[in-house]
């Protein structure tokens, strides 16, 4: 073991003692207290993600049993480890009771409280991959039928952690991580906050079934909505493509739900297998007609004007009455989607079958040129607002994760 094995790469100023290795049982005991007299009626179940929650909440239903005199009464600031596997955690999850004063846990879990440590340092220590070394080796037979780790209690009581000497280190580092965390979690709500109101615009500011007004709209725009035929507003093209064995061709393809136009890869004509190939331009929208299930659709931007793509998908140019962005926009629309897309199969949904002239002749309610470019500039400005937090959250998640790496041994 090297010199500094014992001690983390990243450390606040003023701390340079080795770290120490203690077991569990030794800054913790054991908590075996039962609901005996019914104290608590709210059932907790272990989240990776949002820790110790309420069941009913998490599942939408009570798993446990209504008569809950024999489980764990909990009480706020200890802890609980479900040694049940999961994606998230693959060996278990230890939480600590933050949420609500008091509440009951299967048997199953193994429980503590506190006594030698800094809770919140604790907390975060668990966050890491540290401790599942020492899992993994007294858990090397693997989970059980019911999917839930072969861990005693007295085993896992007698498994070592590492922490600071000093009790002020690890408020220090307790106090740091509790902050980041508070701040994920701010960005997370203004993300989901900003998801629920597109989600509600999109239900209010486009026509209801059998109305042709939205219920709210721009001022300034009161005349109804126009119903229209695609096949009125937009039009399918076909510009076959001789493939030239010495030529390099873009080949591009649409992800599903939302995903947009991709470019696939750059092929010469001699690699390309199928011959039946489209060339499309910029302000093209792609539908396919395999993946329609799934909402393989999109339209072409500037950078992919010329690429080719396979005769799988459907190109369409649109018309003056309607622009490319707004049958982006209204595609993203879940209820539109589903009336104008998934409604044009044939009989066997489960072959794909989509039906092209079927789906032409569907009638669309559509505004003017005007209120559609302010309903693309809203919602455009909306998902840059989303995508803004998503991208600061995927940041400090990132930042916490390195962090988490370097300022423990």
């Amino acid at each position: 073991m090297s010199a500094n094995s014992n001690k983390p790469s990243i450390r606040f100023a003023g701390f340079t003692d080795p770290w120490e290795q203690r077991k569990l049982g030794e800054i913790a005991d054991r908590m075996t207290r039962k609901n005996e007299h019914n104290e608590s009626d709210l059932p907790l179940t272990i989240s990776a993600q949002y820790g110790l929650i309420d069941q009913r909440v998490f599942f939408n239903n009570q798993v446990a049993s209504k008569d809950m005199s024999g489980y764990y009464l909990l009480h706020k600031g200890e802890f609980a480890y479900n040694k049940s596997t999961s994606a998230d955690s693959p060996w278990g999850a230890i939480k600590r009771l933050t949420r609500y004063e008091k509440g009951c846990v299967s048997t199953l879990y193994i429980c503590f409280t506190l006594r030698d440590a800094d809770p919140d340092y604790l907390v975060t220590y668990y966050e890491t991959n540290r401790w599942h070394k020492a899992v993994q080796l007294i858990a090397a037979e693997g989970a059980r039928n019911h999917g839930l780790l072969n861990v005693a209690p007295d085993v896992f009581f007698d498994m070592a952690l590492s922490l600071p000497l000093s009790l002020l280190e690890q408020q220090t580092i307790g106090r740091f991580f509790s902050r980041l965390d508070s701040l994920i979690t701010l960005h997370q709500r203004k993300h989901d906050k900003l998801v629920v109101i597109k989600k509600a615009m999109l239900e209010q500011m486009f026509p209801q079934e059998g109305e042709s007004v939205p219920r709210i709209r721009f001022a300034g725009f009161t005349d109804p909505w126009e119903q229209r035929k695609v096949s009125e507003i937009v039009t399918e093209v076909a510009r076959p493509v001789v493939l030239d064995d010495d030529k390099t061709y873009q080949l591009v393809t649409v992800k599903r739900r939302n995903g947009g136009v991709v470019s696939r890869d750059f092929l010469s004509g001699k690699d390309i297998l199928v011959k039946n190939y489209y060339e499309i331009h910029a302000g093209d929208y792609l539908i396919s007609k395999r993946q329609v299930v799934h909402g393989a659709n999109g339209y072409v931007p500037e950078d992919l004007d010329g690429a080719v793509v396979s005769n799988e998908y459907m190109v369409l140019v649109s018309n003056d009455d309607i622009s490319t962005e707004y049958w982006t926009l209204i595609s993203k629309h879940r209820e539109m989607y589903k009336m104008f897309m998934l409604s044009s199969y044939g009989v066997d949904i489960e072959k794909l079958v989509f039906n092209v002239e079927d789906w032409k002749r569907r009638q669309l309610h559509i505004p003017s040129v005007q209120e559609q470019r302010c309903l693309v500039s809203f919602f455009s400005r909306l998902d840059s607002l989303i995508t803004l937090h998503q991208r600061k959250l995927e940041l400090l998640r990132n930042i916490k994760q390195s962090l988490l790496d370097k300022m423990f041994v």
